[in-house]
């Protein structure tokens, strides 16, 4: 088997099938499995599953036990020699695996790979290719200097901005909307880490590939479609708290001494200073804009 595609579901029936339907036209000709792990989802994404692509292989959870208990659980039954993590949100070219393979292929020394995403206006994500979190970092990333200067290789190392998203780039984490990993490396360094419930898996599987000896690779000449948010609502306080949380629980792992607790103490005011900007805004939505209407 040379690929397996891993998507994790929870309540995304519509965008699911649309993602399947892709994954079904991008892997004609190629020697492909593709599992679906669903979170207990309630809008009868299973059935669907069932119904519809009945070359899927299905595992149903009876609960949530959360993004990278759910992919660990597929990847430690598939077989392909490589394997690919797939947002249910997203679209896939019809060459997107034929090309991505041919890469990996051709770079043994790459243990990751990702691909040039877009949303679903066109608009190009810049997590399609990221550096590793530090101090430095978040408070860029929180006091919105990254923002101010998109293409700053000081202030914008989070989203790589100084790096043309048309060319191929050797990078460092791979976004978990689509992470083509090589099994052996894999092997080697361990899945997924369960510790993380949804957000920073991402970050800590690429921090470990590198760690370890090999690369990861930003690779434009596919293009897919992420539908972002349509998996999780990342405007809402639940999103700020599990990110920033998921980013305290990275630089636990990985640092020591003074740079771990300057880090998380970043991080920790990160939290509270989106949080209380997640509120204002929503204040405002909901109080000051209709009495601006209304005058």
């Amino acid at each position: 088997m040379k690929l397996s595609i891993i998507i994790v579901n929870y309540n995304v029936k519509y965008f699911l099938e649309q993602a399947l339907l892709s994954v079904r036209r991008a892997s004609q000709g190629l020697a492909v499995e593709v599992w679906v792990v669903d979170n207990n989802s309630v809008d009868d994404s299973v059935p669907m599953v069932r119904e519809k692509f009945p070359e899927v292989k299905l595992i149903a959870n009876q609960h949530n036990p959360g993004f990278s208990i759910a992919n660990n659980q597929a990847i430690r039954r598939s077989s392909g020699q490589y394997v690919l993590l797939l947002n249910p949100d997203t679209v896939v070219e019809e060459d997107t695996f034929e090309k991505c393979l041919a890469f990996m292929d051709a770079h043994p020394e790459a243990g990751g790979l990702g691909v040039r995403m877009i949303d679903g206006s066109g608009k190009f994500l810049p997590e399609s290719k990221r550096g590793f979190p530090s101090p430095w970092v978040a408070f860029c990333k929180t006091v919105g200097l990254s923002r101010l200067f998109p293409a700053s290789r000081l202030f914008n190392h989070y989203h790589l901005g100084y790096l043309d998203e048309q060319e191929t780039h050797e990078i460092e984490v791979l976004a978990g909307a689509f992470m083509l990993l090589r099994r052996s490396v894999l092997d080697e360094i361990g899945l997924l880490d369960e510790a993380f419930f949804m957000y920073g898996e991402d970050i800590d599987l690429s921090y470990r590939i590198i760690q370890a000896g090999y690369k990861n690779y930003y690779f434009p000449e596919s293009t897919i479609i992420h539908y972002k948010g349509e998996s999780t609502k990342k405007g809402s306080l639940n999103y700020v708290k599990a990110f920033y949380t998921a980013m305290i629980i990275f630089a636990r792992k990985h640092f020591r001494g003074k740079k771990a607790r300057l880090f998380v103490l970043m991080l920790q005011a990160a939290i509270y200073f989106r949080a209380f900007l997640t509120v204002g805004a929503g204040f405002v939505r909901r109080v000051y804009l209709p009495v601006l209407d209304a005058a």
